[in-house]
């Protein structure tokens, strides 16, 4: 089968097409036809060599760990009705036709979703819903989203909204703001204004200018990281929550653990959000059933095909585009269905 490979730590070139043995389900275990693999920035971190403390990888290597699918091979001890099922799953290397998988990390994709959505919600789907969870977000609660135009982030304003909490939307550019603000933030805030801290204390809900310039946000959902993610720290609200889960700007945001403690914020971090198989299949079909549902739709920026996988960590890495990138897996059952996706692009 084909797969892309990092053959090296390094740019999106050391990501090749190569040819690699098929998997074979164990037991317990179903092999999946893949029909897209999911994206995410930090799989171009750990391509260009950061975050060996955390990931325990070396070339040459098969990147990725989010798919859907088609069950087209079952192990020993796997039921017979698996079969032909379309589902989602994490994997070991997702970049690649095909992937094995525990019966046990399936989620079956709803008839009503097509499945470059489902994979655009296989990591971003949970991680979102737990960190809302997490935070215990409320009706009542100010909640500031950092990176809001991304996979995630834009899944994070359609949750906090659907919750009744105050949006503030934080991203770049005018398309992005007008994304986020389409999808449900109360208030959109750019980023690249050196000003983009005195608009947001505004929009989180200042009704004269002394109030303006004391107003806090309860919630921090920093998916950024580093010198915005510092300046967010600042605008949390003492007893707020805030959550350093986002490292793009190359680093995790550097939170003083005393001046929280002296604040009485809560610090959440990359770590909190490592949920439990019950934890994540359960965020996987919420997730799922509120997209099949129509309540939560998945922005897919732009899909290209696997052998491509090089041009798109370099859109991921160059941020322009506006939402998700996926990997469409040629040969795969069920891979036509990009042309359902509301607002994709394909390269």
């Amino acid at each position: 089968m084909r797969a892309a490979q990092v053959q090296e730590f390094g740019g999106p070139e050391v990501l090749v097409t190569v040819e690699v043995p098929d998997p074979v389900p164990g037991p317990g275990e179903v092999l999946i036809d893949v029909a897209y693999a999911d994206t995410i920035f930090v799989e171009t971190q750990i391509r260009a060599g950061w975050g060996g403390e955390y990931f325990k990888v070396a070339p040459p290597y098969v990147p990725g760990g989010g798919v859907s699918g088609v069950v087209s091979g079952l192990g020993p001890e796997v039921p017979g009705e698996w079969l032909g099922r379309r589902v989602t799953a994490f994997v070991d290397g997702s970049y690649a036709e095909r992937a094995v998988a525990p019966v046990t990390a399936l989620t079956v994709v709803p008839d009503a979703l097509d499945l470059a959505s489902a994979a655009a919600l296989v990591h971003d789907g949970v991680t979102a819903a737990g960190l809302l969870e997490l935070t215990g977000l409320g009706a009542t609660d100010r909640v500031l989203i950092l990176g809001a135009s991304g996979g995630m982030g834009t899944l994070l304003v359609q949750l906090a909204h659907a919750r009744g909490a105050r949006v503030v939307a934080a991203a770049r550019g005018a398309e992005k703001l007008h994304l986020v603000r389409e999808l449900g933030a109360d208030a959109v805030v750019d980023v690249s204004r050196p000003d983009w801290t005195d608009a947001a204390r505004t929009a989180l809900g200042g009704d004269t200018e002394s109030e303006s310039r004391s107003a806090a946000a309860d919630v921090v959902l920093d998916g950024v990281g580093g010198e915005l993610g510092l300046a967010a720290f600042a605008l949390t609200a003492d007893g707020g929550r805030f959550s350093a889960h986002g490292a793009p700007s190359g680093g995790f945001t550097p939170v003083d653990p005393a001046e929280a403690a002296r604040r009485a914020i809560t610090l959440f971090g990359i770590t909190d959000v490592q949920f439990t198989p019950a934890g994540i299949h359960r965020h996987t079909t919420t997730t799922l059933t509120e997209a099949a549902t129509g309540h939560l739709r998945p922005v897919i920026g732009k899909v290209f095909p696997l052998p491509q996988a090089a041009e798109a960590h370099t859109a991921v890495e160059g941020r322009g585009v506006v939402g998700k990138v996926v990997l469409g897996v040629s040969g795969a059952s069920g891979a036509s269905g990009v042309s359902e996706v509301s607002g994709v692009s394909t390269a």
